[in-house]
């Protein structure tokens, strides 16, 4: 298991050296025991904080994490296990106000049990403040990246971390909305973890302590350098003539041979980074999306890679567009499906919906999209991901309202004729760009 730090040693692992600084902290009357005169709560605070040198369960200050700037919200579990009280509550919205005054970004590193006992629903509402000061600064166009470490369970996994636009964890850190001491005695101990959440889509990535401060740097320096206006259509990687018969441009974006997603994104970007899940219990290995640097500044992407996409990977796009418009980072998409997934688990898990999600993002997005067509374009399922106006084609590549083979059974001919279908639909790359579909010639 991942050594339990204290705060001030999880600020110095992921800080440059000596450029913390701690922020001043709100001054409020304290009643006896607390708001509720919970007796020996004194007393509790006392031993805390001559066990910890704290005076409350957060440091909050400002530093450098690999060269950018941000305002850092550090948990201290050795005190009241890091629950949230009224004070607490008073210096996490102190923090996000500063980091809003001065265009800050914020990284909670939260290791939390929830909310105070002693301080009863007092506490529970400071999660509350906690939301909207997160709100706030998600409106001003701020990011948020949280670190999880062990434990964060209750409001400060529901808050703090779940809230977040990026989520990093410690390995086998326990994460989960439920304590340790709450959980039903039957439950599955290996689902309250940091890996599970990953694999359930409810965190983007686990990272090793001594990676944590380059990983958390470089991602604070993605978001907030962005690159200014469209983003550069990629270079076609493979074929170079256009197809002569649509069957032949069908043949061509289903071969083996051709570039795939990890390619054209390996070639456009200096390095990238994932996010991961559409923090509704799933993930799609089929959809890829992060922020990538090019000539140091930041391009978001989502691009299919040549699967039937889940109903996951849709809301893990669509979640990616959000968070780009709102960091004012344009976005590159490149479309490759045979279409979506229209098994009866995916039907389970909303696929309509989640295909509806992502054409809205799409077609609300304020930030530039471009979008390149690398291979298969499968109906519905590849047009939700595809920019209206933007969208290029390669040469190995084709668009169809349906497979030709679909196409021809909905139509009730055999088989065989699937490759006349082909033709009828026309699918190559130059007759949608007749047809004011897409633009065929990457600049």
């Amino acid at each position: 298991m991942t050594e339990r730090r204290s705060a001030r040693e999880t600020l110095s692992l992921v800080t440059d050296d000596t450029t913390f600084t701690e922020l001043p902290y709100p001054a409020r009357e304290s009643k006896p025991d607390g708001p509720l005169a919970w007796q020996g709560y004194d007393a509790s605070r006392a031993r805390a904080a001559d066990r910890t040198g704290e005076s409350e369960s957060v440091v909050c200050g400002t530093a450098t994490v690999a060269g950018t700037r941000a305002v850092l919200i550090a948990f201290e579990f050795g005190y009241l296990g890091g629950s949230l009280g009224e004070h607490t509550g008073d210096r996490l919205e102190a923090a996000y106000t500063y980091a809003r005054e001065h265009r800050l970004p914020v990284v909670p590193l939260v290791a939390t049990g929830g909310s105070r006992m002693q301080e009863g629903m007092i506490a529970l509402t400071q999660l509350q403040r906690v939301a909207r000061q997160s709100a706030l600064t998600r409106e001003a166009g701020l990011p948020q990246i949280a670190v999880l470490r062990d434990p964060t369970t209750g409001g400060g996994w529901a808050t703090l971390g779940a809230g977040a636009d990026v989520i990093l964890a410690l390995p086998d850190a326990q994460v989960g909305f439920a304590g340790s001491r709450v959980r039903p005695p039957d439950a599955d101990p290996t689902a309250y973890t940091a890996e599970a959440q990953v694999a359930a889509g409810a965190a983007d990535a686990v990272v090793e302590p001594e990676e944590l401060r380059e990983t958390l740097g470089r991602w604070l320096r993605l978001l907030t350098t962005p690159w200014v206006g469209q983003a550069p259509v990629p270079a076609a990687l493979g074929a170079s003539d256009l197809p002569a018969t649509g069957w032949e441009a069908v043949q061509r974006a289903r071969s083996l041979q051709r570039p795939r997603a990890e390619r054209y994104l390996d070639t456009y970007f200096t390095h990238r980074l994932a996010i991961s899940g559409d923090r509704c219990g799933g993930t799609d290995a089929g959809m890829l999306c992060g922020f990538g640097e090019r000539e140091g500044r930041t391009v978001a992407y989502a691009a299919q890679a040549g699967t039937a996409t889940r109903p996951a990977g849709y809301r893990t796009a669509a979640r990616l567009i959000r968070l780009a418009e709102r960091l004012g980072i344009p976005v590159l998409t490149l479309v490759d499906t045979p279409g979506a997934a229209n098994d009866a688990e995916a039907e389970r898990q909303g696929a309509g919906a989640a295909i509806a999600d992502l054409f809205g993002a799409v077609a609300s997005a304020r930030t530039p999209l471009t979008t390149l067509l690398i291979g298969e374009g499968g109906s519905g399922g590849a047009l939700a991901l595809a920019a209206p106006g933007n969208t290029w084609a390669t040469p190995d590549s084709y668009f169809s309202v349906i497979a030709p083979e679909s196409a021809a059974a909905i139509l009730k001919r055999p088989p065989e004729e699937a490759e006349a279908t082909a033709d009828q639909l026309r699918v190559r790359p130059q007759d949608l760009a007749e047809l004011g579909i897409i633009r065929t010639r990457p600049v």
